[in-house]
């Protein structure tokens, strides 16, 4: 227990740590940074949870231990100065796609999206996963299917995204993202039929969901928000009026839960070894999926 610059003698092992700046104040509250406990008339709001003074300022002050002069998200990430610039980066790059699918067509869309094998006739040839064409479980993270449909995934990306990649990081943040969309994509390959399309960035986002969920637990927020939209958003998946691939869904939403949940618990000591351990085994999974499903289609 940190109780760097408190002149109190030692405590009972009951009692609460005491505020590094007011060491005659017990609090059971820590900065999201630096993760030195801080008293009320110390915290200051942020998007997630609360910070230190020192670590608002940039980690600015002496005296203390060398990681709060390098501020960390509560995932242990680099904090910058622009917390949404993955985000951003993502929202530019699935209109930049649209756009392109928009003035290419079809041909663009079919040979980029999810289809475990079949023949295409504006390609030409027998087409698929099954056929060799692993990047389709990547590349159709990145295409949409109408204005509607990537209106509505862009929307979510920002609101559920922007702080999700503050609280993580932007290296972790994309991490989750990527992990998530290819879990979808995977589940889909697997359960979908093998002669359909399925596109769009809605298994990562289901992923951006299971993690916000698994962090506000961890941050002991309310969840009833968090939970109500998921719901909502569960019954439009499994709506035959909609037309979802709700396997992608799913998938992304497991994966966000099980790696967002490595990313914000993992202990200090071994946190990077773990967050990105598990993430490798979720890939793996991926892979074994993959493979199952092209030795049901060659």
């Amino acid at each position: 227990m940190d109780q760097a610059g408190s002149s109190q003698g030692p405590q009972d092992a009951q009692s609460l740590p005491t505020c590094y700046r007011h060491p005659g104040t017990e609090t059971g509250v820590r900065c999201t940074r630096c993760e030195r406990p801080i008293c009320p008339e110390c915290m200051v709001s942020a998007s997630v949870g609360f910070q230190c003074p020192e670590c608002v300022r940039g980690g600015s002050g002496t005296g203390h231990a060398p990681d709060a002069a390098r501020p960390r998200t509560l995932a242990g990430g680099t904090v910058t100065s622009d917390p949404r610039l993955v985000t951003k980066i993502l929202l530019v790059t699935n209109l930049a796609v649209y756009l392109v699918q928009l003035v290419a067509g079809d041909r663009f869309t079919h040979s980029f999206a999810l289809i475990g094998r079949a023949y295409v006739p504006d390609l030409g040839s027998l087409e698929g996963v099954a056929e060799g064409q692993w990047y389709r479980l990547l590349t159709s993270m990145f295409l949409h299917g109408s204005a509607m449909h990537i209106i509505f995934n862009m929307l979510s990306l920002w609101w559920i995204g922007g702080p999700l990649e503050a609280a993580l990081g932007r290296a972790r943040y994309l991490t989750l993202y990527m992990v998530s969309g290819l879990a979808g994509s995977a589940l889909t390959y697997l359960l979908a039929e093998p002669n359909g399309f399925s596109l769009g960035a809605s298994g990562a986002i289901f992923g951006l969901f299971g993690a916000t969920a698994v962090l506000m637990r961890r941050m002991n927020y309310d969840m009833r928000p968090v939970v109500a939209l998921l719901v909502i958003n569960l019954i439009f998946t499994f709506s035959p009026a909609f037309n979802i691939a709700w396997q992608a869904h799913i998938g992304g939403l497991v994966a966000g839960v099980v790696v967002g949940y490595a990313m914000v618990n993992a202990p200090r000591k071994r946190r990077a070894l773990i967050q990105y351990g598990t993430c490798a085994v979720v890939l793996a999974a991926v892979i074994v999926l993959t493979v199952v499903r092209n030795g049901q289609l060659i």
